[in-house]
C-alpha cells in the first residue's frame, strides 16, 4: 500500500510527531511504501537544522533525518509554513538575504501542491496533530 503522510505538530511539543515517526518505521517494516511526507504548520520544526534537545529526551529531527536517509523518502516542508518559522534552504536564504540556511539535510521546501500529488498518487493518507 502506498501512503502519504502529513504532520502537524512540532517535535519539542506534541507526542503526535513521535507518533508519526513510529507509524512510519511501522508501515515500512510491514512492506509498506511511503510516498511523501509533508510537515505542515508547527511540524515544519522538524526540518530544522538549527533544534538542540536536552541529552535526556529524544532528538526526533535527527531520528525522521535517519529514517528519510535510511528509506530515501520525499520529506516535504511547506514553503509558507516554513518561512514564517525562519527553516530556509539557500535558495530561500538567498532570497531573502539571510547569512545562513536552516534546513536540515534530508527534507526539501516546496508548496501544497507537493501535498495534493501525494493525496493523488496514495491509497492512504495520515495525518498526525492538529
Amino acid at each position: 500500500m502506498k501512503i502519504s503522510v502529513v504532520i502537524y505538530a512540532a517535535p519539542a511539543d506534541q507526542q503526535a510527531n513521535a507518533s508519526a515517526l513510529h507509524f512510519c518505521r511501522a508501515a515500512l517494516a510491514a512492506g509498506h511504501q511511503i510516498y511523501r511526507l509533508f510537515f505542515y504548520e508547527q511540524g515544519v520544526n522538524t526540518a530544522n537544522e538549527l533544534s538542540v534537545f536536552p541529552q535526556d529526551e529524544s532528538h526526533l529531527s535527527q531520528q525522521w533525518q535517519t529514517l528519510i536517509k535510511e528509506n530515501k523518502l520525499d520529506a516535504v516542508v511547506c514553503v509558507a509554513s516554513a518561512l514564517k518559522r525562519g527553516i530556509l534552504n539557500a535558495e530561500e536564504a538567498r532570497r531573502y538575504e539571510k547569512s545562513a540556511k536552516t534546513l536540515a539535510s534530508g527534507f526539501e521546501i516546496s508548496g501544497l501542491g507537493q501535498w495534493v500529488d501525494a493525496c493523488i498518487h496514495s491509497d492512504r493518507v495520515v495525518s498526525f496533530g492538529s
